[in-house]
């Protein structure tokens, strides 16, 4: 009986080493295909950074990264993200892109048996009822960069706003999040197809209407277009906010007709924060751009994938799942933490667009305007 429990002992020690002795398997899911490609790309692009400033390794591990294309397309997605985990045996999947895709891929990702840790996504549901303990947002909720130009308007006195989205679940999120902290009037608001590329006839109600001011949602390509048919519309009297419409991703095409327009963000290139000038450096070094949130998000995720592997393992779900939840790593935005939903609490901040000394288009801080901010969907989640 002492033999064979000595026999079972070992055989189990054996196990256990060998599963910590495995590579740690990670998917990035993310789209990489049309016209939105290039925010896909800045998030690929921040997790192989990310490994790389790690050595090749996660949480003192050998790493695997599959990098696949979702092509944008809900059904897509989630056979893609069946395979990563059934198929590829990731741990891990570090994606979406978009918010519909999101909803696709978080069945077949956690009941597959992987965490989902999102670097851009980040529904009021996953937020809110349908938060999950193997969901992680390394973002921000959707409902908070449109926020952050509510308040903002409401600090100018800005009477009245014309709203203007994609008809997805971020566009409608975005829009609610920005009505819900705005105290002027609405005077209108439009949804249009998500990746419509002609504004004319949006263009043409809103000249009618003649705003206050107006917030956009408008992602990728759809943003470009929007800024340069806003000018061309001799609209340029009235002030354009937005979220995800003026960024590291848009602003290389958009050009001098975005200069000086304002959106909300939780970062910029020169947001003073240990680590982030580095990181900017490096991410320009390599890849000939400077980064947007998508590749500082992305950047963060497998930097926080890092450190609960390092402090838990990967055996040990409750275990690693609290380790995730500490959140124990450097973040580029500086302070940062977790709400009991899995959505992150950090600052948010007031930026616009600029043309700097060395000729680059991007972003850059005019003010914070909200500190160690969480989501206001945090008390519908049944998690504790």
């Amino acid at each position: 009986m002492r033999l064979v429990a000595l026999s079972t002992a070992l055989t189990l020690s054996l196990a256990s080493t060998a599963l910590a002795d495995d590579p740690v398997r990670i998917g990035v899911l993310v789209t990489l295909s049309g016209p939105p490609a290039v925010l896909g790309e800045h998030a690929r692009d921040g997790v192989l950074l990310a490994e790389k400033a790690l050595g090749g390794k996660v949480g003192g591990r050998e790493v695997e990264i599959i990098v696949v294309d979702d092509e944008g397309k809900p059904d897509v997605a989630a056979q893609k993200a069946r395979e990563l985990v059934e198929s590829d045996g990731a741990d891990f999947v570090i994606g979406p892109t978009f918010s519909n895709i999101m909803t696709a891929i978080a069945a077949p990702v956690t009941q597959g048996g992987a965490i989902l840790v999102s670097p851009n996504a980040g529904p009021s549901n996953f937020a809110g009822k349908d938060c999950n303990p193997d969901i992680f947002v390394a973002s921000y909720q959707n409902d908070q960069m449109p926020q952050v130009l509510a308040e903002h308007m409401n600090r100018q006195g800005i009477a009245n706003v014309y709203l203007l989205a994609p008809n997805y679940q971020a566009g409608q999120d975005s829009l609610n999040g920005f009505k819900a902290a705005y105290k002027g009037e609405v005077a209108g608001e439009l949804f249009v197809p998500l990746g419509q590329l002609d504004f004319s006839a949006e263009l043409a109600q809103i000249a009618a209407t003649q705003p206050a001011a107006v917030y956009a949602f408008m992602p990728g390509g759809m943003g470009v277009n929007l800024v340069k048919q806003w000018g061309q519309a001799g609209l340029s009297s009235i002030p354009l906010m937005s979220a995800f419409t003026v960024d590291e991703t848009t602003l290389p095409a958009e050009q001098d007709a975005a200069l000086d327009m304002l959106t909300g963000s939780n970062w910029a290139p020169d947001l003073d924060t240990p680590g982030n000038a580095e990181f900017v450096a490096s991410f320009r070094q390599d890849y000939g751009r400077v980064p947007s949130i998508y590749a500082m998000a992305a950047y963060d995720a497998l930097m926080l994938i890092d450190s609960a592997v390092k402090a838990a393992g990967t055996e040990d779900r409750d275990a690693l799942r609290a380790a995730l939840k500490a959140a124990d790593f450097p973040s580029l935005r500086g302070e940062f933490a977790f709400s009991t939903n899995n959505f992150p609490v950090q600052d948010f901040y007031l930026t616009k667009a600029i043309k700097d000394d060395e000729g680059n288009y991007r972003t850059s801080v005019v003010e914070k305007v909200f500190t160690a901010a969480a989501d206001s969907y945090v008390g519908e989640c049944p998690m504790k």
